[in-house]
């Protein structure tokens, strides 16, 4: 379906939700470390979360099995937390989330590098991030999608980073994933309107090498086909007449 204008206390609803997920992310990147499972992330997520009267939307969602995806360096997505995988020093933790609180969604996302960093490390998650908030500040009432994926586009072309065109963001609300799909690169002026009132999640995913991906044999988890490093950032936006209000930052 394609994401609806949401009415007020749909709007209402989302806050919420997005209030919980932004707090339950600022906890994960906060605890993150080295000797850390990926599944003890998980489990934090899902006792934060409890505690603060939401449900995980990712649980059950088409299968997964976990409330939180851990994606760790060559790892773009979906990556399913384990209590077998060890945090390494220098490891970067993509920290995928989805709330669901009175029936309405919320997602996004966070990469955070735990240890010490290694400096091209930490500008590719610094400008994943930037090409995030550019996307961000290109939307408003009446834009395209072609408008956000532009924006995010010009910011990570100042980079030698590939632009994951396989994976996009999209609505979001009544269900994980709605129509339309927003890509991460693209030409301004093009795609579906979005009006004022819908919601949707801006995700951009860059690597420090090509920009294709491939599947794991575990059917979930995306790796960059290459094996270089991956960022992951995003952020579940309310579309507003003249910009946009991020409900998952708190």
């Amino acid at each position: 379906m394609f994401t609806k204008v949401k009415t007020d206390a749909e709007i209402k609803a989302m806050r919420e939700s997005g209030r919980m997920l932004g707090e339950v992310l600022n906890i994960l990147v906060a605890s993150a470390d080295v000797g850390m499972t990926t599944k003890e992330l998980s489990n934090i997520a899902s006792r934060e979360l409890k505690a603060l009267g939401g449900k995980p939307a990712f649980l059950g969602y088409e299968g997964f099995k976990e409330v939180l995806c851990t994606s760790v360096n060559d790892a773009v997505v979906h990556g399913i937390p384990s209590p077998h995988f060890v945090l390494q020093d220098g490891d970067i933790v993509g920290l995928d989330f989805g709330v669901s609180y009175r029936g309405m969604i919320t997602d996004a996302a966070r990469s955070v590098i735990v240890g010490t960093p290694k400096k091209s490390d930490a500008k590719l998650l610094q400008t994943t991030l930037e090409s995030l908030d550019a996307g961000i500040f290109a939307v408003r009432g009446g834009c395209k999608t072609g408008d956000i994926a532009a924006a995010v586009q010009a910011v990570l072309d100042r980079g030698p980073y590939g632009i994951v065109r396989d994976l996009v963001g999209h609505g979001v609300g009544h269900h994980v994933h709605e129509e339309p799909n927003i890509p991460n690169y693209g030409k301004a002026g093009t795609g579906p309107v979005l009006e004022a009132g819908m919601t949707i999640a801006i995700e951009p995913m860059a690597t420090l090498g090509g920009w294709r991906v491939r599947q794991h044999q575990d059917g979930w988890t995306v790796l960059t086909a290459d094996g270089s490093r991956s960022a992951h950032f995003e952020d579940t936006i309310l579309i507003t007449e003249d910009g946009s209000e991020i409900l998952t930052r708190v």
